[in-house]
């Protein structure tokens, strides 16, 4: 397993292909010091100006950060934040992009996870969830299935998937670390069925799934001796919080079941799905709030096509 300073060093030469001119803010809140540090430690190896700033720890993933970071953020080229809670999903995010940042999550980053799930095979990672991207972006319906009760039908028809597999050159871009995932915006009224999360959903890992049946696109109850702790992450939350906001498949082969959503999404063989917060990737639904369930050894039907069989991808 590579050191941390390693795999910082790997993340600004390799992911973010840093240039000395250019300038870096690390937003980090008290739980995530020793990985914020190494970062900071490791862009001001390439470039003249690196900042590292505290942020509060947030309440809910898809929290907005302070005003003030939001409008600091968009001063920056490069922007990555190893923080306890997800500000992926939020309007200050996605205005940075927009003003040309190059940025990076690590919502719930520990040291091990950065450790081990962020230096894989990317080529080889990339071809699968490039190949996943192709398949969503021609496919209208979905339906998914699993052993322990997971019968759900949605619509991706006219949406975009994101391919997420590390690549953070470009201008504007947006990516998870560790990465390994290709998800995409569902229809919001299309969701039916019965959703059962078995690996973990917004509490960590969880000891008994939990049945969520949506209607109309909506998560309309929650099921099981764990559902109560779930359904209060979206207390004081519009009703449109409960709206489904993103269909996910995960393509990294070092990632493993945790119970940090951040880890969980991206195990190769699983799938998930999230309510809430989706503007940041083609959806229509804007509230503080994104929380992913994750299941494990689906099968998975792109219109009439097979494309995951209990686990194993067939593409």
């Amino acid at each position: 397993m590579m050191k941390l300073d390693e795999v910082s060093n790997m993340i600004f030469s390799d992911f973010f292909r840093l240039k000395s001119k250019e300038k870096v803010l690390i937003i980090m809140d008290e739980n995530k010091k020793k990985i914020a540090h190494s970062l900071f430690d490791s862009s001001r190896k390439i470039c003249d100006e690196s900042v590292l700033i505290e942020i509060p720890v947030g309440r809910v993933n898809g929290e907005e950060p302070p005003k003030d970071i939001a409008k600091l953020m968009k001063n920056f080229d490069v922007i990555i934040a190893p923080t306890t809670k997800s500000i992926s999903h939020t309007k200050a995010r996605v205005n940075a992009c927009k003003a040309g940042a190059r940025m990076a999550t690590m919502p719930g980053i520990t040291e091990d996870i950065f450790k081990r799930a962020i230096p894989v095979d990317y080529e080889e990672m990339k071809k699968i969830t490039l190949k996943l991207k192709k398949l969503m972006d021609k496919t209208n319906d979905v339906r998914i299935t699993t052993d322990k009760g997971t019968n759900i039908k949605l619509s991706i028809k006219g949406r975009k998937s994101i391919p997420d597999y590390g690549d953070i050159s470009k201008k504007g871009s947006f990516d998870n670390l560790p990465s390994g995932e290709c998800f995409i915006a569902p229809i919001e009224n299309s969701a039916d069925g019965a959703f059962v999360v078995d690996a973990s959903m917004g509490t960590g890992k969880l000891k008994e799934p939990i049945r969520i049946i949506f209607e109309k696109g909506m998560a309309v109850r929650f099921l099981g001796k764990e559902a109560g702790k779930v359904k209060s992450l979206f207390k004081g939350m519009p009703k449109k919080a409960f709206t489904i906001a993103e269909l996910g498949i995960g393509t990294n082969p070092k990632a493993k079941i945790s119970g940090k959503t951040l880890e969980d999404e991206k195990v190769r063989g699983t799938f998930h799905i999230a309510l809430g917060n989706n503007i940041g990737f083609g959806g229509k639904t804007s509230v503080p709030i994104h929380i992913d369930g994750v299941v494990t050894k689906p099968t998975i039907w792109f219109d009439n096509k097979i494309i995951m069989k209990r686990g194993k991808l067939l593409i």
